[in-house]
């Protein structure tokens, strides 16, 4: 049985951050939360991750309940926690210690075993100036584009 496709991205982190490192983490999940995944009913527009304790969690990430469970349902908006090396927690421990930086999810999806991966950036917000810069050129590309055709 072919797996479907899934690939939802956080649209929005382009624009409001500047990418410095990325990382694929692996998620920790329930039975019910991958079975939504799955179904692509998953949102990653609002998720962040912090550091507790030498781990890393993504918070107010959106996995919407699945329909076919019973009681054993997850809860949509749970920390769940991303899978890393030591290594690249320390890594990502020390960068936060700079003023500015966040942790920030750029897209979430199966690999080809099934498993849920989440691609993660450490990031720093862009100032007005920069995001008048990515419209500007985004405009121009645009209409490059439309030239062209």
């Amino acid at each position: 049985m072919d797996q479907p496709i899934i690939n939802i991205r956080n649209k929005k982190a382009s624009f409001e951050y500047a990418f410095l490192d990325k990382f694929v983490a692996g998620l920790k999940l329930a039975g019910t939360e991958i079975k939504s995944i799955r179904q692509g009913k998953a949102n990653i527009t609002d998720a962040f991750c912090v550091i507790e304790k030498g781990e890393v969690w993504v918070r107010n990430m959106q996995i919407q309940e699945y329909e076919k469970a019973t009681h054993y349902n997850h809860l949509p908006k749970q920390d769940r926690k991303l899978l890393l090396n030591k290594h690249e927690i320390r890594k990502l421990e020390n960068n936060l210690k700079d003023q500015g930086l966040a942790i920030i999810p750029l897209r979430l999806f199966l690999n080809d075993k099934g498993l849920a991966k989440m691609e993660i950036a450490l990031a720093k917000g862009k100032k007005i100036y920069d995001k008048r810069e990515d419209i500007k050129k985004r405009d121009i590309h645009r209409e490059i584009m439309r030239n062209n055709s």
